[in-house]
């Protein structure tokens, strides 16, 4: 039996934040590129995103990401100081769908947060809800 759908089912992400999303990861090449979306409230909470963080992949890897320990740091601390959250955790795939692999369902920590994936091979941009070892995809608009 599958999971009801946490929500919410649609977030906007503007044009052009997911322009900079899709230009940090392609830029991230050969490697998985990460970032930050820092929000007024959290994503499960209809949060509205405010800017894109872009970070370092502390992993160096074409396989996995691990966001520079110290850019999670500096940006949590700023975003709580202005009274904002992070809204989206960002990574890219690719050779793979915009989609959670077992790894990013494993290591999903935010449950309040979308997973906001990029594809490399088509270059979609997909977002997701991980809660308890599920996956709900939460539509994009702008």
């Amino acid at each position: 039996m599958t999971a009801p759908h946490p929500g919410p089912t649609t977030a906007i992400l503007p044009a052009a934040m997911r322009d900079a999303i899709v230009a940090h990861a392609r830029a991230g090449y050969p490697n998985e590129a990460c970032g930050l979306i820092v929000g007024d409230r959290p994503a499960s909470e209809a949060g509205l995103p405010l800017r894109f963080e872009a970070t370092r992949n502390a992993a160096e890897s074409p396989y996995r990401y691990d966001i520079a320990p110290d850019d999670l740091y500096r940006i949590s601390v700023a975003a709580d100081d202005a009274d904002q959250v992070i809204w989206g955790i960002v990574h890219s795939h690719v050779r793979s769908p915009a989609v959670p692999s077992p790894t990013d369902v494993g290591l999903a920590f935010y449950p309040d947060a979308l997973y906001v994936l990029v594809s490399l091979t088509d270059g979609s941009v997909r977002a997701w809800r991980i809660l308890d070892g599920g996956t709900h995809e939460v539509e994009l608009t702008e």
